[in-house]
């Protein structure tokens, strides 16, 4: 049998960053989107909800096969993991400190196979198991985030203000302004950007991996 697709081994670039800034060009993508506010350390609030939809989401495509539904294409794979943007209405720089006040984008990525009418089915068949989820807040998107710089971040989430300050003044050294805000050719807005590569309910803080990134140009 073919060896399952790991997007975190087969993309290290994106993945798998060292512990100090680097500059990396992030292509386009697929991902499964839900937008939100809020402190996310909320319990049943309004992120624990949207993290819930997207893996539902995300395990119904991943499992299509298993039931004989697998969309053209398909391909076995290690669902990515969740993602976020983050910003505040005051679009100050990120600070973990102003958790209510916080308004994000919570995403998982998806394989190229999934099409918006393979979204649709996976959005019936969850309704389907879970009619208690609002599968109306989650959309398909296509999102090309371009020119950024970024590094592993090691330990608690309420740390990263250090993570942060070496990005951003390796990019200024290297020539780059930071980019937050800046709106790109199809609408997008470009924002700092979390990848989350443990599970935060079953590891250590001091333990958890998460890589940072911040866009920049020229």
């Amino acid at each position: 049998m073919p060896e399952k697709l790991d997007y975190k081994k087969h993309y290290k670039n994106l993945y798998q960053p060292k512990t100090v800034p680097a500059i990396v060009d992030v292509p386009k993508m697929k991902f499964i989107m839900v937008d939100g506010k809020g402190n996310p350390n909320e319990e049943a609030g309004e992120y624990a909800k949207a993290i819930e939809l997207l893996y539902g989401l995300s395990y119904t495509i991943k499992m299509s096969n298993k039931s004989g539904k697998a969309p053209a294409d398909f391909f076995d794979y290690v669902v990515p993991p969740l993602e976020g943007l983050w910003w505040t209405e005051e679009d100050r720089p990120f600070e973990t400190g102003q958790k209510d006040k916080l308004i994000w984008t919570a995403m998982i990525r998806q394989p190229e196979f999934v099409t918006e009418e393979v979204f649709r089915w996976a959005v019936d068949e969850l309704q389907k198991k879970k009619p208690e989820l609002d599968t109306s807040k989650a959309r398909l998107e296509e999102f090309e985030e371009g020119l950024c710089v970024q590094m592993m971040h090691l330990g608690p989430y309420d740390t990263e203000a250090v993570t942060v300050k070496a990005i951003d003044d390796f990019a200024i050294s290297n020539g780059y302004v930071n980019a937050i805000s800046e709106v790109l050719p199809d609408g997008h807005i470009r924002r700092h950007h979390e990848l989350y590569l443990n599970d935060p309910r079953k590891t250590d803080p001091e333990k958890m991996k998460t890589v940072v990134r911040h866009p920049i140009r020229k």
